[in-house]
């Protein structure tokens, strides 16, 4: 995390029980209030729904709401995430690409259950979506806490890490949009683009370089994942690229157990300054 004593304490990584994360928009904000949260940004998978109502209840608790999402992509056959910020969260055409992928996470979920089940693990669907609310993204998260609900995990981790992680038996790859494609509609949302916890994938990938020649605004530089090696070598690729840098906890909250995380993993004034200085002068 950033070293300064300046009034901006920006948290730019966070879910609500909108995607993956426990918490609804207002019990996020009140705990992000306590922990000296002063910015914060909301960026649930594939969603904006917790937008809306954050932006209301960040005002009256004096938070400045960040409009984000998490989205998925895909680059290289492999699965990455970018983090949008600032965006219009009512723009109709990202509404409906939402909206489908949010059908399409669905369909994944649904197979990865039958897999499970091939597996002699007995879960349905409707054990898995009991914990999404609403129009909520399905995830690999609600899968995992179906699965330590059933007694069939000992706990979160150990779903991923046995069954559903990446390339374990019950693994289902979900159909992403391309990299190249999420940061033009972050664009034409009015937004900022940043690659997400590069740390877990992309140091000293050229994936990393190509995914910066697409036209991203940023790098997320702070994450729980990231090592102080992993800091300052994305500060520095930020630097001899001209890109910002932002950072957060991506906090869930709930059974993944990551509580103490909050207020720990943000970024101060001169981060928000510069993203909101490059809104500007586009």
């Amino acid at each position: 995390m950033e070293n300064f004593n300046a009034k901006i304490k920006a948290d730019l990584h966070t879910h609500t029980y909108y995607s993956d994360g426990y918490h609804t928009p207002e019990e996020l904000i009140l705990k992000a209030k306590e922990a000296g949260i002063t910015h914060l940004a909301i960026t649930d998978h594939d969603n904006v729904d917790a937008v809306e109502e954050a932006i209301i209840i960040g005002r009256e608790n004096g938070i400045e709401i960040i409009p984000g999402v998490e989205m998925s992509a895909e680059h290289n056959g492999k699965e990455t995430h970018i983090l949008a910020y600032f965006i219009d969260h009512r723009n109709v055409e990202l509404l409906d690409y939402l909206k489908n992928f949010r059908n399409e996470r669905l369909k994944r979920a649904e197979k990865i259950v039958l897999k499970l089940n091939e597996l002699d693990v007995p879960i349905q669907i409707d054990d898995v979506l009991a914990n999404v609310k609403g129009n909520g993204s399905v995830g690999r998260p609600h899968i995992a806490i179906a699965m330590m609900e059933g007694s069939h995990v000992n706990n979160y981790y150990d779903a991923f890490n046995k069954y559903i992680g990446d390339d374990k038996p019950a693994y289902v790859k979900k159909p992403n949009i391309s990299t190249k494609e999420a940061v033009k509609l972050i664009n034409r949302c009015g937004g900022l683009s940043f690659i997400a916890h590069p740390g877990k994938s992309l140091r000293n990938n050229n994936s990393l370089f190509e995914m910066i020649e697409f036209g991203m605004d940023g790098i997320e530089v702070i994450h729980p994942s990231h090592t102080d090696y992993d800091i300052e070598y994305f500060k520095d690729i930020a630097s001899q690229y001209f890109l910002l840098e932002s950072g957060g906890s991506d906090f869930h909250g709930g059974r993944i157990n990551d509580a103490s995380i909050l207020g720990r993993y943000f970024v101060g004034e001169q981060k928000i300054i510069a993203m909101k200085n490059r809104l500007f002068k586009a």
